[in-house]
């Protein structure tokens, strides 16, 4: 008789299981696509020669873009100990055990624990006359719950899961290609201030041999105390200037202290005249942003964990299929415990239905919705911003490679002018406020070629970091 009823018990459960199987074949979560995107992907770059491939110079390493041995040194030693790549890595870790959690969402819960009861019966109740005093109770008890996956919500929330974790990953891409472009920007800037250091020095220097030159012609009367002064005034100015520079230099140099995660020293380094970066200049199409660009993936993997989310609270208003068992040893004697005779077991299959519960259900599906389309507007939003910057980096580089010849130009006529402005001068045919000013627009236009220089390889930098370069 009891085989029969077990076989009956266990013939119930398997039909349970199923009417489980059959619904869940019905369903429900749907599988995401990427959606149709309110903006003309092919009109990302705002430039007339749109490019017809998907080569893009964002794949090419780090490594090979720059050539320059101490700066690839401070850029491997930052993706190393830069303290924003480590909490980023941080962060990769617990999406992975959140992951990890998403997964074992199809296993049961089983626990398991042993008990030991003592209950005091009053003399006056039902119990109380047939037990004398009390009843001990003693069990080792085995608990196991399993839901039944009817409606994708447990697959949904594992993809949710698994799309968070991707996230966090392509936010450490992120932030590997952000630090690339800090510490080349950051280097290539301290070379720059180097180069309007040597100016300067070389300014002083030529300022105080014309103080001395100005003191002579004073004293053979060609000019007066106001050209000596004016003089003294521009070398002081020129050494103010050096100090500037200094001060600039040493800031900087503690600036990329703090991107390779060390404290404040002097770096070693090369010139700026040396300085090129020999990649042809690929944009690739502009949908190529989408598997380049950390940030426009993670946005899209945001979006994905949001509709897996949208998935989950539609399937909360559904019916659930549950099964729970229960089993173990239990007695009244302790010394009883372990006896086949102990051994009870309970199966409890049942599918329950929300019907009223605060409108927290119906809350749920409605913030989901519009948390997903938030996340499509952000999608969209950073896939614009990245279209835009390729834009301004890539004009800020064609207009900068105009602007050297020019300086380059400049710097030439500048330094004529001065080299005449200082000889005549001497033989008394110039004013000497021509020299002064011919001095003062030379150092300007030198200083400025030595930016305009920084600033082409900035560009490219900065061209490469909005293409998605830097963490491949």
């Amino acid at each position: 008789m009891k085989s029969i009823i077990t076989h009956r018990n266990f013939s119930k459960a398997a039909l349970l299981l199923i009417v489980a199987m059959t619904l869940q074949s019905c369903f429900v979560a749907q599988d995401y696509t990427r959606p149709e995107l309110n903006i003309e992907t092919e009109e990302l770059y705002r430039t007339e020669n749109l490019p017809a491939d998907s080569i893009s110079m964002a794949d090419v390493s780090w490594k090979n873009l720059f050539t320059d041995q101490y700066l690839q040194q401070y850029i491997e030693e930052g993706l190393q100990n830069n303290m924003d790549v480590r909490i980023a890595l941080q962060q990769i870790i617990a999406a992975e055990a959140y992951a990890k959690q998403g997964k074992a969402g199809y296993l049961p819960s089983v626990s398991i624990g042993a008990n030991a009861t003592h209950q005091e019966l009053s003399e006056n109740s039902q119990f109380g006359a047939l037990f004398s005093g009390g009843i001990d109770t003693y069990d080792i008890t085995a608990n196991l719950s399993w839901e039944a996956d009817i409606w994708g919500k447990i697959r949904s929330n594992k993809r949710a899961t698994q799309a968070a974790y991707l996230q966090s990953v392509a936010g450490h891409q992120a932030v590997k290609t952000q630090l690339v472009s800090s510490i080349a920007n950051t280097y290539y800037s301290l070379l720059a201030l180097d180069a309007q250091l040597e100016v300067t020095k070389q300014t002083i220097i030529t300022r105080d041999s014309s103080v001395r030159t100005i003191k002579a012609l004073k004293d053979a009367g060609q000019v007066t105390q106001v050209a000596v002064d004016q003089n003294i005034a521009q070398y002081n100015s020129a050494k103010a200037l050096q100090v500037d520079i200094e001060t600039a230099i040493f800031k900087t140099e503690n600036t990329l202290s703090i991107l390779l995660g060390k404290t404040p020293q002097h770096f070693e380094r090369s010139r700026l005249d040396i300085q090129s970066i020999e990649q042809d200049i690929k944009l690739g199409i502009p949908t190529t942003l989408l598997r380049n660009r950390p940030d426009v993936i993670a946005a899209e993997y945001g979006l994905i964990q949001s509709f897996e989310l949208t998935n989950v609270a539609r399937s909360n208003l559904y019916p659930s299929l549950t099964l729970t068992a229960s089993g173990g040893l239990e007695s009244l004697e302790l010394d009883n415990l372990i006896n086949t005779n102990s051994l009870f077991a309970n199966l409890v299959g049942g599918i329950t239905q929300p019907l009223f519960n605060q409108r927290q259900l119906k809350t749920q599906k409605e913030v989901a919705i519009a948390q997903q389309e938030q996340a499509l507007l952000e999608f969209q939003k950073t896939l614009l911003v990245a279209g835009s910057e390729v834009s301004d980096a890539l004009f800020s580089y064609e207009s900068e490679v105009k602007k050297f010849e020019f300086r380059k130009n400049e710097v030439e006529a500048l330094r004529t002018a001065e080299a005449n402005s200082e000889e005549l001068l001497k033989n008394g045919y110039a004013n000497y406020l021509d020299l002064l000013t011919a001095r003062e627009s030379a150092l300007s236009a030198e200083l400025n070629i030595i930016e305009s220089k920084l600033q082409q390889l900035v560009s490219i930098v900065d061209l490469y970091e909005a293409l998605g370069g830097g963490w491949k």
